[in-house]
């Protein structure tokens, strides 16, 4: 019996048991004991439950109850999406993809009075209601129900208030501590950091309660700010025994036996290429130049479906976590490191399973044709990629340390490569370079530096041939008839268009309207040699919509590609493994598993664990430089300005890349205009004005670790004033120190994170490649993906 078979049985048995009479909401695990179901049944139906709750047939509420439907019936004002709630209280609703074909558009503000209990990041039923918010032009909303929650367990400080037990969540979604009773029993202290689990969300008319579950300890000790992290996003750490069995299992059966249909490779050259503190090899690279003078490229790609077999306890794992995470010193792999690092990884002189796709290009550079098939290889040379940088450099000092065969390898790779690049660029791509920069830490987890990552060649190299073999899988699949799991990126709204297009043209930059890609590219080339460069590349990356995965025909935008997959990264990436599958089926003559409403969930799935992991590395990242500047009041840093607000600025340092807030009166004494096309405050008085990518030196006034912001004060403006007026202004601030006539409290907590949450503009500008927050990525792991 399939999978989708399984499911739909599974399905039908769900809904009349919640269709009995008398029926009354209770947890999923109660149904499964009801039905009887094993381990392995009670993942699928916990599972299948989110997606029944996203589909409308079951309603999936507080305390994780299982409700009959009738409280969602489709309706043509219900939306449903992921919430983000503000420090004000109020909130903005990310419409699920189908919300498209409802016709509605860009996210749905939620007044506070209309939240009901949603926490960030659930999963609700808006009803979208006449009108828009008259500030934010976005359309206006009410909270219906919570269909599925987040996370129940939330991370905190323990304080006592007449003989009561309270706990302050930290940051700023709850602003009033919760009650949780008398945890003497945890023997939790005064100020330690702690996992509580609501029992009764915080709301309007309930302050809630909760139950604390874990105590971490004291904020400053070693290795809390990660246990934090990984409690506060559910991450989940260590692999249950059967999963590690099963993995012990497959590294006991592997004989390097290569059978048909497998093709054996082990005698080509094949290298890999990858950063030095790589622990696992899922790409390796071949390239030829055949009798007609046309190029052969092998991208050879780990077999992981092999060893992780559909419906098992390894795939069911693999699924549940949707991705590998990446903290800043801990790594969460998707795989048990047995597969991961050992029997998956291409490591240098030894067989390995692959999945390969040749790609064959003519002397230009235009892709002729494609195969997939089933391969082994060897690995004859693991290159980083400072070695590939050095041998372009000086590739005649390399011909002693490399074989010939090797040497001629890397410079083939080099010369096509760098033409695959071209024409990608000629045919539209948007490539924006907005360094990342990476904490540096010592042994015991604590900021001790920070780095700017590099995308050179050598990194170029590999982004293109990888993305050549994603194009190449997705085009297969597509004209073979079948649904597959894309990598979409949808183009921008045309509202967020026409403000950058505002926006450009109040830089004096002139352009026409920026719903044309060729035009975006221009006025980024254009902006290389001008002062407004930073401020262009922020704005245009916050025009981009985030890249998701789904099966949707929709193109890949920033990418310029009609059709686009993640095939390179299975050990890292379930879509990849998803890819794996499909191909392997095809190739064996066999129709794949291609059902749309199967990998439309599992496309939801997959995007919310990737933007868990994103979240998760921002925040520990976040945690980390507040405790790096918690002794640092006072201390100058030179900071960029990412973003801007009527309430003040949002900076973030340039060699240590800690986020900051700069509110009115912490600029220098003025009346300050803001102008949001232009994305300025301007002085009345001085004209000093401050923009979007302005380079400043701040000064650190306030670490606040429980509530997780810095805030900074401006010294001065690094940058040459232009003199240049805003197009339209609205008088904001005032001359006395510390006030604002018509935003809230630049120092309190109100209006800043009303804006700031929702936009990002305290979020680390995206690094190499990321443009993958917002739109692409080719690679998996540390390495940002298209």
């Amino acid at each position: 019996m399939t999978k989708e078979r399984d499911d739909s049985d599974l399905e039908r048995q769900i809904l009349a048991f919640i269709s009995r009479e008398g029926y009354q909401p209770v947890k999923p695990r109660v149904i499964a004991k009801k039905l009887e179901l094993d381990e392995e049944g009670k993942v699928t139906l916990r599972r299948l439950i989110r997606r029944m709750a996203r589909e409308g047939k079951v309603a999936y509420g507080a305390k994780h109850l299982v409700r009959k439907p009738e409280a969602v019936k489709p309706a043509d004002q219900r939306v449903t999406g992921r919430i983000k709630r503000t420090s004000r209280g109020h909130g903005f609703l990310r419409p699920d993809p189908t919300a498209g074909r409802l016709g509605v558009q860009g996210d749905i503000y939620i007044p506070r009075s209309q939240m009901r209990d949603a926490a960030d990041g659930d999963r609700v039923a808006v009803k979208v209601v006449r009108g828009r918010d008259p500030e934010r032009g976005d359309l206006l909303g009410h909270v219906m129900q919570v269909l599925e929650r987040r996370t129940a367990e939330f991370v905190g400080s323990y304080q006592t208030f007449q003989g009561e037990g309270y706990v302050r969540i930290d940051g700023n979604q709850f602003p009033e501590p919760i009650h949780v009773g008398d945890p003497g029993a945890k023997r939790v202290k005064l100020g330690d950091k702690v996992v509580v689990e609501m029992l009764r969300f915080p709301s309007n008319r309930d302050a809630g309660a909760a139950v604390i579950v874990e105590v971490l300890g004291r904020p400053d000790a070693v290795g809390v700010d990660t246990r934090m992290v990984v409690a506060e996003f559910g991450l989940p750490t260590d692999f249950p025994e059967e999963v590690l069995e099963q993995s012990r299992e497959m590294a006991a059966g592997f004989d390097e036996s290569i059978e048909a249909p497998r093709i054996d490779l082990s005698g080509e050259t094949i290298i890999t290429i990858d950063p030095a503190t790589a622990r696992d090899f899922d790409d390796a690279i071949s390239l030829t130049r055949i009798d007609n003078g046309h190029w052969k490229l092998g991208v050879h790609i780990a077999d992981v479906a092999h060893f992780v077999r559909p419906n098992t306890s390894l795939d069911n794992e693999a699924y549940k976590r949707g991705n590998s995470v990446y903290l800043p010193d801990l790594v969460i792999p998707m795989l048990p490191e047995l597969i991961s690092n050992g029997l998956a990884s291409l490591q240098p002189d030894q067989t390995r399973y692959t999945m390969t796709a040749f790609i064959e290009f003519d002397p230009e550079g235009i892709p002729i044709g494609a195969e997939l098939c089933e391969s082994a290889i060897r690995s004859c040379r693991r290159f980083t990629y400072e070695e590939i940088d050095e041998y372009l450099a000086d590739p005649e000092a390399w011909r002693e340390k490399l074989t010939p065969e090797v040497h001629g390898l890397v410079g083939r790779m080099h010369e096509l490569a760098m033409m695959l690049r071209r024409r990608r660029m000629d045919a539209g791509s948007i490539d924006l370079t907005v360094p990342e920069v990476e904490i540096d830490l010592d042994e015991d987890g604590r900021v001790t530096g920070a780095h700017r990552s590099v995308n050179t060649e050598s990194h170029q190299i590999i982004e293109e041939f990888m993305l050549a073999a994603n194009v190449a899988v997705a085009e297969r699949l597509r004209d073979d008839g079948f649904n597959l799991m894309r990598r979409i990126h949808e183009s921008p709204a045309p509202l967020k268009l026409t403000a950058l297009t505002e926006f450009v043209q109040a830089l004096g930059i002139e352009c026409h309207a920026l719903h044309d890609r060729f035009e975006i590219k221009r006025v980024i080339a254009e902006a290389e040699a001008m002062p407004e460069r930073e401020a262009i590349h922020y704005a245009v990356l916050r025009a981009m919509q985030k890249a998701r995965y789904g099966p949707d025909e929709l193109g890949h935008y920033a990418l310029a590609f009609d059709a686009y997959c993640h095939f390179t990264s299975p050990i890292r990436r379930y879509p990849d493994l998803i890819i794996h599958r499909m191909i392997k089926s095809v190739v064996r003559g066999k129709r794949p598993s291609d059902e749309f409403g199967h990998l439309q969930a599992l496309g939801v799935h997959c995007s919310e664990t990737e933007v868990r992991a994103e979240r998760a590395e921002r925040e520990l990242k976040k945690l980390k430089l507040l405790n790096f500047y918690k002794d640092k009041l006072g201390e100058e840093l030179p900071a960029r300005i990412t973003g801007v607000e009527r309430f003040g600025l949002f900076a973030q340092g340039e060699q240590i890349p800690v986020d900051g807030f700069v509110g009115l009166g912490a600029l220098p004494h003025d009346l300050y205009d803001h102008d949001p096309v232009a994305r300025t405050l301007v002085g009345r008085r001085s004209g000093m004005t401050y923009r979007l990518g302005d380079p400043l030196l701040v000064r650190v006034l306030r670490v606040d670790f429980d509530r997780r912001e810095i805030d900074f004060e401006v010294v001065r403006h690094r940058g040459i004033q232009r003199g240049n007026r805003p197009i339209t202004t609205r008088r904001v601030g005032s001359s006395r120190r510390g006030t604002s006539e018509s935003a809230p409290d630049s120092r309190g907590m109100g209006g800043r994170r009303a804006s700031g949450d929702r936009r990002g503009g305290a979020s680390r500008p995206p690094g190499r490649g990321s443009h993958d927050s917002r739109s692409s990525g080719a690679r998996g792991g540390r390495r940002k993906h298209r």
